[in-house]
């Protein structure tokens, strides 16, 4: 045994273990991009709280069973805080976004606690469902756009996208003809392959720009959520900007991914589809297992623990960091019998899609109804929707940190 080797096992981690890491970030199944890695996928069955390697060669826990990964989400004893050493970053990418500027979601409380509460009124479920009639008028019209005189399209270039990104512009006060400008530096945000010096340029634009938009609500306030945090008087700009910039990516990557992702799973299992077609009232339950099903935030929440901690029969000692792979999670036997298949029947309530705890997302109100409208006018308007490419010739993100795809041809 090495020198390294015997303090791997005095800490009890490392080769010691009798553990043989997962390399991490993982590909999709290839069969099945729908489903987790198959080294995920096998840790989940054979090895719950395993280890895995990490692009620069360090080592972190990784956490597959529903149980385990609620366990960790809901423990303070796990930190959500980049700063802390022995964080797990996917890539060198990833370290710079989250430690350059970092939001609420790399903070623990009160911190957190404090600057999520400032939002928790905009996504409450009641303003939300308030704004249905809004989302369905958004939705109606970028489909009436896309089918004009048309056979064809590109469904997340004229519809997953520019659907949620309509909202969160509406909600945020940010002028939708700036879209291209930050959906380009969210791309270059959330790619797997994007080095720390883009990752800093694209964060320095969007803080940049948002900068600007607070300062021009300071003079013109509106009912945005950038002009009220101005308004109150609590942040600076650069604090206002976090936010906004938070928001901004999520609101819009996420709720765009699972549309086209979601329309694909559907088209993919026609048995599924046609029932949703004879029930329409099976909707939300629906959407609720799409997002169990699919689980676009793939290679897992990270966390570090402040102290050691017992979990699946394992140590986690002080300093490691843990993977949470919310999607192996979505999977578990134990939870969805049968999980490895989509069933719009199921009741899939109890699915971590959102995360779970404190962090769990803010958001997922107003994406649940984004989600549900867009599923159901889809369905509704365009009954022989179709695939309009070989299914092997899909674009999947295997490459993002939020997974989808990058095209979907369809027709109808």
């Amino acid at each position: 045994m090495t020198t390294a080797e015997r303090t791997e096992a005095e800490r009890g981690t490392g080769p010691a273990d009798g553990l043989t890491p997962l390399a991490v970030p993982a590909a999709r199944a290839a069969g099945c991009p729908f489903d987790p890695a198959p080294g995920v996928e096998r840790a989940l069955r054979e090895e719950p709280v395993t280890r895995a390697t990490l692009w620069d060669g360090s080592t972190c826990w990784l956490v597959t069973r529903h149980e385990d990964v609620r366990a960790v989400l809901g423990d303070p004893r796990f930190s959500a805080e980049a700063a802390r050493p022995g964080f797990p970053f996917l890539t060198a990418g990833g370290r710079e976004l989250a430690t350059s500027k970092p939001t609420f979601i790399r903070q623990d409380d009160p911190e957190h606690a404090r600057l999520r509460r400032m939002l928790t009124a905009d996504f409450m479920v009641k303003k939300v469902e308030a704004m249905r009639p809004e989302v369905q008028r958004l939705a109606d019209d970028l489909l009436d756009r896309m089918t004009a005189g048309r056979d064809s399209a590109d469904l997340v270039a004229e519809f997953a996208l520019p659907l949620p990104s309509l909202v969160i512009c509406l909600l945020l006060g940010v002028p939708y003809d700036d879209h291209e400008f930050f959906q380009e530096r969210s791309r270059l945000l959330l790619s797997l392959r994007s080095t720390p010096e883009e990752v800093r340029t694209a964060q320095d634009d969007l803080h940049d720009y948002l900068c600007r938009l607070a300062e021009t609500k300071r003079r013109e306030p509106d009912d945005g959520i950038v002009s009220r945090l101005v308004a109150r008087g609590e942040l600076d700009d650069g604090e206002v900007s976090s936010m906004g910039r938070l928001l901004l990516i999520a609101g819009h990557e996420t709720t765009a991914n699972m549309t086209a992702l979601s329309t694909l799973a559907l088209l993919r299992n026609p048995a599924q589809l046609a029932r949703l077609h004879a029930e329409p009232s099976l909707i939300k339950g629906a959407v609720e297992e799409l997002l169990r099903y699919l689980t676009i935030v793939h290679n897992g929440l990270p966390r570090v623990a402040t102290e050691d901690v017992t979990l699946g029969g394992r140590t986690i000692r002080a300093g490691e960091g843990v993977l949470c792979t919310l999607n192996s999670a979505n999977r578990d036997e134990d939870v969805f019998p049968g999980g490895d298949a989509l069933d719009v029947g199921r009741d899939a309530r109890r699915h971590v899609a959102f995360g779970f705890g404190v962090h769990q997302c803010l958001g997922q109100p107003l994406a649940r109804v984004e989600l549900q409208i867009a599923v159901e006018t889809l369905l509704r308007r365009l009954p022989g929707l179709r695939l309009d490419i070989p299914f092997e010739d899909v674009p999947f993100r295997h490459d993002m940190g939020i997974y989808g795809v990058h095209a979907l041809p369809v027709a109808w």
